[in-house]
């Protein structure tokens, strides 16, 4: 068994999670977003899909690009 970063739980079902050379072990997909996914610059939320981008910042959606200052992001062409 492996312990998960994020909850401490020892669980025999954990795995790991690479990015880069790094390895990182969860013990649920919920501990790994809350470790890893990056956040919304404008409301905060985990952006798990692609998200947008504007000007070297990270937003959940381009209504959230928009409410920032963004301009010419769409969600759906």
């Amino acid at each position: 068994m492996a312990q998960c970063e994020v909850c401490g739980n020892d669980y025999d079902k954990s795995f790991e999670v690479k990015q880069g050379s790094e390895a990182r072990v969860f013990d649920s997909f919920e501990c790994a977003i809350h470790a890893m996914a990056p956040t919304c610059d404008h409301c905060g939320c985990r952006i798990i899909g692609h998200g947008v981008e504007a000007n070297g910042t990270t937003y959940c959606c381009a209504h959230c690009a928009e409410r920032a200052g963004a301009t010419g992001l769409t969600d759906r062409v």
